[in-house]
């Protein structure tokens, strides 16, 4: 553990609270320009999260100020600190590179704040930082060492050659990769993802999350990718290069899986799991997970789809639930074409709402699963707290920064 924070850095940091909440994202954008001026430092970063959105810069912002609002009752932070731990873990961040992001967040306080960041306040920022950046450090050891020693286990980067390429729908297809080195794989929980490092000609290093959309096993792992935007915008680059370029035969680097959300396989309880669009792909997982390894198991599988051509791993659900009864199907389609049969396709029109599933679903002993994209979740997870699910039994993951999804405190990401 590291050394427990002095109380006059407490008392600081509280004390610029006002300041993060009137310029907080200044203060970390300039962080990210301070520390993108070194090419090895901004190589670590997922870079379709600094575009024109500046999602990363934002989320990092809100969580500097929970930091800061919270630094005497660190106990309310103890998720999001695992969720950075595993997420670090997925980009390979190292002890060596928190150095780099101490100099660039204390010289941003500077050039934003100016004269209100005093040598006192700056110090005491300073000490904040590194009480944080010990326990991520100590954690994401622990993390490394437990993958290292699993079966099938690894750290860094290992290289993956594509076995097969399913397209999935107009937008999505699946990889299904294989180690180079032809041992097993680390079989991963449920809902998690692996973190993939790609060179791409005149695009440089990149990385990127996909979530793993098969059940664990120890030879392979499938990822499912939908085709985002254009290949010369930031969040498109990888996903079309993949659709493009990635036949059978291409190699890619791959971290071992991480990610703080997957099912609970210590309980035979209820399950429901909601995704929309592409969310559907850790739900994938999930439900072939309980196909396999616990069939009677309760399970609703709920998915949104804006339509028949966008709606993938349609006939690989059906024929999980056609072969087990205790597995439910509900499929709504947003906006149904003229090819989409009702009762055949889809099950209704429309956007999942929470009415629905508290309705539909057993709501008093259930714990719900949620992926998709960000109105997506706000209406469904605030729908259900509101309903009165408890928080312990909503979990949701979205794909991007973990910026705030809610307005509900306890449920920022």
């Amino acid at each position: 553990m590291p050394t427990p924070l002095s109380a006059d850095a407490i008392a600081l940091v509280k004390a610029t609270v006002p300041a993060l909440e009137a310029h907080g994202l200044a203060i970390t954008r300039r962080m990210y320009e301070r520390l993108f001026e070194n090419a090895e430092i901004r190589d670590l970063f997922n870079q379709s999260h600094h575009g024109e959105t500046g999602s990363q810069p934002k989320a990092l912002a809100q969580a500097v100020l929970a930091y800061a609002r919270n630094i005497d009752n660190l106990g309310v932070l103890g998720a999001a600190v695992e969720r950075i731990a595993q997420k670090h873990v997925a980009l390979n961040i190292l002890p060596e590179h928190y150095p780099h992001v101490a100099e660039a967040l204390l010289g941003a306080i500077q050039d934003v704040l100016g004269a209100a960041a005093t040598p006192e306040i700056c110090a005491a920022w300073g000490e904040a930082y590194w009480f944080l950046a010990e326990l991520l450090i100590g954690r994401e050891a622990a993390i490394y060492r437990d993958l290292a020693a699993k079966p099938g286990g690894w750290n860094g980067w290992r290289d993956f050659v594509v076995e097969s390429v399913t397209p999935e729908s107009e937008t999505i297809r699946s990889f299904v990769l294989v180690p180079a080195d032809g041992r097993p794989v680390l079989r991963h929980e449920p809902g998690q993802y692996l973190g993939f490092l790609l060179d791409l000609p005149g695009h440089g290093v990149l990385k990127r999350n996909y979530s793993i959309s098969c059940a664990p096993n120890d030879r392979a792992y499938r990822i499912t990718v939908k085709r985002e935007g254009s290949a010369d915008q930031p969040a498109g680059l990888v996903s079309n290069w993949l659709h493009a370029c990635a036949g059978p035969g291409t190699r890619l680097k791959a971290a071992p899986p991480a990610g703080d959300f997957f099912l609970d396989r210590q309980t035979g309880d209820p399950v429901v799991l909601v995704s929309g669009g592409v969310g559907l792909t850790p739900m994938m997982s999930m439900l072939e997970t309980i196909a396999e390894a616990s069939p009677d198991r309760p399970t609703w599988f709920v998915h949104g789809a804006l339509n028949g051509r966008v709606h993938a791993m349609r006939d690989r659900a059906r024929a999980l639930a056609a072969s087990n009864e205790n597995l439910r199907l509900r499929t709504f389609y947003a906006e149904p074409e003229a090819l989409d049969r009702p009762g055949e396709h889809y099950d209704a029109p429309g956007l999942i709402t929470a009415e629905w599933l508290v309705t539909a679903t057993p709501h008093e002993r259930a714990t719900y699963y949620l992926c998709g994209p960000k109105p997506f979740l706000s209406a469904l997870v605030g729908g259900l707290l509101r309903s009165g699910v408890p928080a312990e039994r909503v979990r949701f993951e979205f794909f991007g920064p973990a910026d705030e999804l809610i307005a509900e405190p306890k449920q920022a990401a």
